[in-house]
């Protein structure tokens, strides 16, 4: 007897426990762009979705034509853990390894590492990727148990872990290249110029940074902050830190 179920819901049945989900459609927009292998990806609309792309995305608009298949609304809720208002979804072959290691150790680096030393808030993890791809970081590792690649993360970075190198290391394993770590008691950032190989360090949104990342740590900063003021978000510590770095290169030459 013939399957009678449609070859893009087959497909995703067979690939889902091995690929990335994107969530979405500026997950999959954001993937397509950098360059992700995406062998299926489904929508409940088809026709809103290619609206999207003509007026939010046309370089890649007919990548996205040729990708995206529409199914019935309750064949596309199966396949998603919560539907995106898109009504989007796709899935991508995850980076190997091997190649993210090699970005992330190729000397001599044009932009810095963010770590997120054993963070616990997969949302704030995806946020950080996100912020890591836009200023062009060479990417973001986390240590400890949270998964990078979490397909809650991956919402929340919006695709992004395509456009820069995402891993999960021990801190002995971490990049060379002198550590900067964001601490209460460190020096102000402001007199400081972060170098383009720097490893930037951002400890636990609870507990900061573990005793073995301190260890590793060559200088340790502080972000300005009003008296009684406790802390940051972590993605705005982050972003604070890389908009620093990047404020104080080279200033680009007016046109």
């Amino acid at each position: 007897m013939t399957d009678p179920t449609p070859e893009p819901v087959s497909a995703w049945r067979r690939l889902v426990g091995t690929c990335v989900l994107l969530d979405g459609f500026h997950a999959l927009k954001h993937a397509v762009r950098f360059g992700a292998e995406v062998p299926v990806a489904v929508t409940a609309d088809r026709r809103a979705a290619l609206a999207l792309a003509d007026e939010l995305a046309p370089d890649v608009r007919d990548t996205l034509a040729e990708l995206l298949t529409e199914v019935p609304e309750s064949t596309y809720r199966s396949l998603v853990p919560r539907p995106h208002p898109t009504a989007v979804a796709a899935l991508a072959v995850r980076p190997a390894r091997a190649a993210n290691l090699d970005r992330l150790a190729h000397s001599p680096r044009t932009a810095p590492v963010v770590v997120l030393d054993n963070p616990r808030n997969l949302g704030n993890a995806g946020a950080v990727i996100r912020l890591a791809a836009g200023f062009g970081a060479t990417g973001v590792v986390t240590t400890g148990t949270l998964d990078p690649w979490h397909p809650t993360v991956v919402r929340g970075g919006a695709g992004l872990h395509f456009a820069t190198a995402v891993e999960r290391l021990a801190v002995d394993e971490l990049p060379a290249g002198p550590v900067f770590a964001l601490d209460p008691e460190g020096d102000d950032i402001r007199g400081v110029k972060l170098p383009d190989d720097a490893v930037l360090a951002f400890g636990s949104e609870r507990s900061g940074l573990s005793a073995e990342l301190r260890a590793r740590t060559d200088h340790l900063l502080s972000l300005p902050m009003r008296p009684q003021v406790s802390s940051y978000n972590l993605a705005t510590s982050v972003a604070m830190t890389l908009y620093h770095w990047s404020a104080t290169r080279d200033a680009p030459h007016a046109p």
